[in-house]
């Protein structure tokens, strides 16, 4: 086992760039298992744990998968083993992402229930819900959803609850269905628009993506394609607030700024400056990474410090629920009461009490965290519970008094590629060792 040390006070800067989504990348490599030839290629893809996870679970069916830096070369023409064993799954709920494809170009599929973060329940019912409207035979048998049709046909389906999951698998079944699918109450998330941009280059009819109500028209095959992976919202997030809360000044480059409204809305009335840089130098950025898609930005602590405000989280386009643990740490450190509100997940609060034991005078209420803004935090032992929560300990260690310890660094390496080494790089004390037993 590996833990991740920080010794805080130092102040971040230089430059950093910001790597493929992790939650568009999973359901484009899932979405390729709809191709019945050639071979789709998709760059910009992060080197993750759970990047790495469904390219076993892919090889495991039959496909042929190549990769070669942040390029991924797959091939599905020769899948035929449609199951995803319970040894993979439980690592990652986007494991569930299979399921709509095996039934949309097969028919059949036999996939283990998920795992991944303990944040809460993320019920899998909505997706079994809508393949059975849509035709399917479903059944759940000592831990597997097994399911069967000759062919999906067309339904309109109505989420109860908004599911960003939910609506990418069965958006990737409707595909092949016959006939014509309505998505109702549909996720409107970045990542989903990326995956039904990736799905038409397939060949596949999508309409709506981005609202809620998303149509697909069933068509007899889809082929493979090339796509560019959305940079990571999140991870650009994550920075942000790095710069903010070590009172560095970082240029954050290949930002997907437009899909950040809601977080670059709340950073700024906490206190930080988030500048476009000049358009001369976002031309030499360019000349040199001709494969970055998004814009790149100079993050600061404005003159006026850190200020307390309430935050919500929401479905896309407001305030996501990934964010919450970072921004709480900043918040930490603001001057004032924040409320925190959590929508999403009813356990995503594990985080507090290792802040806690930071310094940081946090009282949780249900749903709810009331944050108290303290003068500093102080380094301390402490243990990651979910991938979120793993991000938001490294950077109170950055701002905090002495040495900062954490442990399970595996949440960590499911979503942040090389995180330690970036923030090295812009001057963070910072190193990765092994665990004594």
């Amino acid at each position: 086992m590996e833990s991740i040390v920080v010794r805080g006070g130092l102040k971040l800067s230089g430059e950093v760039i910001i790597d493929g989504a992790k939650n568009s990348a999973l359901p484009l490599i899932a979405a390729t298992l709809l191709a019945e030839n050639g071979c789709s290629r998709l760059d910009n893809v992060p080197d993750l744990r759970d990047i790495n996870t469904i390219i076993r679970l892919l090889e495991g069916m039959g496909a042929d998968i190549c990769r070669q830096g942040g390029r991924l070369e797959v091939t599905t023409s020769a899948v035929e083993n449609c199951q995803a064993p319970y040894e993979l799954v439980k690592t990652m709920r986007a494991s569930i992402l299979v399921l709509g494809p095996l039934m949309a170009r097969f028919g059949k599929a036999r996939v283990s229930l998920p795992g991944g973060c303990a944040i809460g329940a993320r019920p899998v019912n909505l997706h079994i819900k809508g393949l059975e409207m849509m035709g399917a035979r479903i059944s759940v048998e000592h831990g597997y959803i097994i399911g069967q049709a000759e062919r999906l046909k067309g339904a309109d389906i109505n989420f109860d609850v908004t599911t960003v999951t939910g609506t990418e698998n069965l958006m990737m079944a409707a595909v092949l269905a016959d006939g014509v699918t309505v998505l109702r109450n549909a996720a409107r998330e970045p990542e989903i628009v990326d995956l039904a941009a990736f799905l038409r280059k397939m060949g596949a009819r999508i309409e709506g993506d981005g609202t809620h109500t998303i149509t697909i028209t069933g068509v007899e095959k889809l082929l493979a394609a090339d796509y560019q992976v959305m940079p990571d919202r999140i991870e650009a997030g994550t920075f942000m607030v790095a710069a903010g809360i070590s009172d560095g000044d970082v240029v954050i480059k290949n930002a997907p700024l437009a899909a950040m409204g809601a977080v670059v809305t709340k950073l700024q009335e906490i206190g930080l400056l988030i500048e476009p840089l000049s358009p001369e130098e976002e031309d030499e950025l360019h000349k040199n990474d001709k494969l970055l898609s998004g814009v790149a930005v100079r993050v600061r602590r404005g003159s006026a410090g850190l200020r307390a405000l309430d935050v919500r989280t929401m479905p896309y386009p407001g305030f996501p629920t990934d964010m919450q643990s970072q921004v709480m740490v900043l918040l930490a450190l603001a001057e004032g009461t924040s409320v925190i509100s959590e929508t999403i997940f009813e356990n995503r609060f594990m985080h507090v009490f290792e802040l806690q034991r930071m310094g940081a005078d946090i009282e949780v209420e249900g749903r709810t965290a009331i944050v108290r803004g303290v003068a500093a935090l102080s380094g301390a032992p402490v243990m990651a519970s979910d991938l979120r929560a793993s991000a938001g300990l490294v950077l109170a260690g950055l701002a905090a008094e002495g040495e900062t310890v954490m442990s399970r660094v595996y949440h960590l390496d499911r979503g942040y590629a090389g995180f330690e080494k970036k923030l090295k790089a812009l001057g963070a004390d910072i190193r990765r060792v092994e665990e004594n037993c």
